[in-house]
């Protein structure tokens, strides 16, 4: 039999039931409860009191003014239609100050809780605007910061359809202190022209549309460069625009929406290139890392008159504390042009320097050792056995750029858990229509596994190149670099048990698993997110090196390249960076740099000397490396004033 319920369960049903009713109800409750404390303990202090009344209805009258009182209910006195009047009147003067409070207090609440949504507009000139949110975000705004170090007042907004506290948050822990410059956040679709205008674009230095992640489409960049036009006065984006677009397919429609002043970058192409030249040569991503951060030496014009009517081969030993790699022409970078080129009057020299105003002029030609300059040697024409570990979308364009270059029989094995159809397509296509007679094969393994790669002979690979595989439709998501890591592991066993150690290129998705990726010395990391953080953050602040940067990671532009020491200096000998320099020009390139090999283990630097003093002296050894700015120019140029200038127009 069921056991009926208690008295006290009884008791608190009721109440709930009660209470349940509604606003009423709750009111009720409010006074019987007041009252039941308030009238007692009035009556208590009457009672008590050494001038309490002495007849029973005066103590009566006395209770009554005090809980009146407590209450503020006048307490009144007199007859009983007094008494109402008067209680009526308290509670029309309680209801009418409750309701002020309440609807000051909602009116506060409101607004506190539109601040935090991130919704009030931004009344900031000169600051920097950051649409989106993604991977790069916190590469971008750490460099920006970095470079509003040295500014009185600097301002950086950033709008994504995220929650605002949350945003600040992220933006806390990555980024760190900001100093001198103020991190804004709003909240909202970066493609709504209403919401974007809180930031106030059109007052803003520059604005950077950052790529989507990889579960998100191209089409939010467009559309996000269409509300931009949207909120500009006619139409036209008068701010410069840096943007980024994963998919080659999306990335006209962005140019076009960008406008006359907008960059667009394919973040896939560079980050292929820059995997592909690493393999090639190890340590590059390092360089390319110096150079775009603004912590170390970074690209900056400098306008010498003194130098004009000299050449540029002059110019390269005339900066004691930078490298002249390039000048600036009509507003147009020329990287690298030849050593004749006469320097006019309106030209700037483009320079590696500390900071925009450090590069100063000293003669270094007596610095030169003629007799330290290596005679020339003959160029390595042997096949190249090149190993690709992991597939994603990446992987066509990087065998495409590894396969540019490639010698003449060279062989690259693709090792994936991946349908062999598509790979076998992609080398196909890749291997196929230039003509360099390179050849691809392919294989399907999961990499991460021992008995995959036990299976291969390492030791035959001149380089290997680890690619980060990409979720696929229907599978639970995986932490981002897990299996790379795993991949690196297995390979890195490998390697002490072949007692090889491999050139090892490995792209990771996020830099915090950097620390955690086993590498050896010759290993090379990518992190194609920050790299293209990077990039942006140096275009925004200098929309002319845009062209650079463009040149630099264009396919068979000039570029950046780290060769043998021995190709340039005796090694052996002790001579100082001049002798270099003068070497390298002697071969039509810019010397701006070197990697030591007796100091390629040691972190953070790894043996890489950026823009080292002309006048430093080092003894040089078989196995340091010179980095050098080289290549053949871009196609197209046409005379003028018998000096060959690139036919590009400015941009802005």
């Amino acid at each position: 039999m069921e056991q009926r319920p208690g008295a006290g369960a009884r008791a608190r049903y009721w109440f709930d039931t009660t209470l349940a009713r509604g606003t009423s109800a709750l009111v009720g409750w409010l006074v019987l409860v007041c009252l039941a404390v308030v009238v007692p303990a009035s009556a208590a202090l009457v009672w008590t009191s050494g001038h309490a009344p002495a007849t029973l209805s005066g103590k009566v009258a006395a209770i009554w003014r005090l809980t009146g009182e407590t209450m503020r209910l006048s307490g009144a006195t007199g007859s009983p239609a007094r008494v109402a009047l008067s209680v009526l009147l308290a509670l029309v003067a309680l209801v009418y100050v409750s309701t002020l409070v309440g609807l000051i207090t909602t009116g506060l609440t409101e607004r506190l809780i539109a601040l935090r949504r991130g919704r009030s507009k931004l009344l900031e000139r000169g600051h920097v605007v950051v649409l989106g949110w993604s991977e790069q975000v916190f590469t971008v705004v750490s460099e920006l910061v970095a470079a509003g170090a040295n500014q009185r007042r600097s301002a950086v907004a950033i709008l994504a359809d995220r929650d605002k506290t949350a945003m600040e948050e992220s933006l806390q822990s990555k980024v760190g202190p900001t100093g001198r410059t103020r991190l804004v956040c709003r909240s909202g679709p970066p493609a709504d022209p209403a919401v974007l205008a809180l930031t106030s674009p059109a007052a803003a230095d520059s604005v950077i549309v950052l790529p989507p992640d990889a579960s998100r489409s191209d089409a939010d960049v467009v559309k996000a460069l269409l509300a931009l036009r949207a909120t500009a006065r006619g139409g036209d984006v008068t701010v410069p625009v840096v943007a980024a677009v994963r998919d080659s397919g999306y990335l006209l429609a962005a140019r076009l929406a960008a406008g006359s002043r907008g960059v667009v970058l394919e973040s896939d192409t560079v980050t292929a290139r820059l995997i592909a030249q690493a393999a090639r040569r190890p340590g590059l991503s390092l360089v390319h890392r110096d150079l775009l951060d603004f912590a170390g030496d970074e690209f900056y014009p400098a306008a010498h008159p003194y130098l004009a009517g000299r050449a540029f081969g002059e110019a390269l030993l005339s900066y004691g504390n930078a490298s002249a790699v390039g000048l600036i022409r009509d507003g147009v970078p020329w990287l690298n042009p030849p050593a004749r080129t006469v320097l006019e009057p309106d030209d700037q020299l483009l320079v590696i320097a500390a900071d925009d105003d450090t590069a100063e002029l000293a003669d270094c030609a007596p610095l030169v050792d003629e007799r330290s300059v290596a005679g020339p040697r003959p160029s390595d024409t042997r096949p190249e056995r090149l190993l690709v570990l992991g597939w994603n979308r990446r992987a066509p364009l990087v065998l495409r750029e590894w396969g540019r270059n490639a010698r003449p029989g060279s062989v690259a094995d693709v090792v994936a858990d991946e349908d062999e159809a598509v790979v076998r397509a992609a080398c196909d296509d890749d291997s196929d229509g230039d003509g360099s007679g390179w050849t691809c094969a392919a294989l399907r393994g999961d990499t991460t596994r021992p008995e995959t790669l036990a299976g291969l002979d390492l030791g035959s690979y001149d380089s290997v190149i680890v690619l980060g595989q990409e979720p696929r439709a229907g599978e639970p998501p995986e932490e981002p670099d897990t299996r790379t890591l795993v991949t690196l592991l297995v390979l890195r066993h490998l390697e002490r048990r072949t007692g090889r150690e491999l050139p090892v290129v490995t792209e990771l998705t996020d830099d915090g698993n950097r620390p955690l990726a086993p590498l050896g010395p010759g290993a090379d990391v990518i992190i194609s997110g920050k790299l293209i953080g990077l990039l942006m953050a140096q275009i925004s602040q200098n929309h002319h090196l845009a062209d650079v940067f463009d040149e630099l990671f264009s396919a068979g532009g000039t570029q950046i390249h780290l060769r043998s020491a021995a190709d340039y200096v005796v090694t052996g000998h002790e001579t100082c960076f001049a002798t270099v320099v003068a070497a390298a020009r002697a071969r039509g390139e810019c010397a701006v740099g070197y990697r030591s090999h007796a100091d390629a283990r040691r972190a953070p630097g790894y043996g890489l000397r950026l823009n080292p003093p002309k006048a430093d002296r080092r003894r040089w050894s078989d196995g340091d490396e010179v980095i050098v700015i080289a290549g053949e120019g871009r196609r197209g140029a046409v005379r003028s004033g018998g000096l060959p200038i690139p036919r590009r127009t400015p941009r802005g």
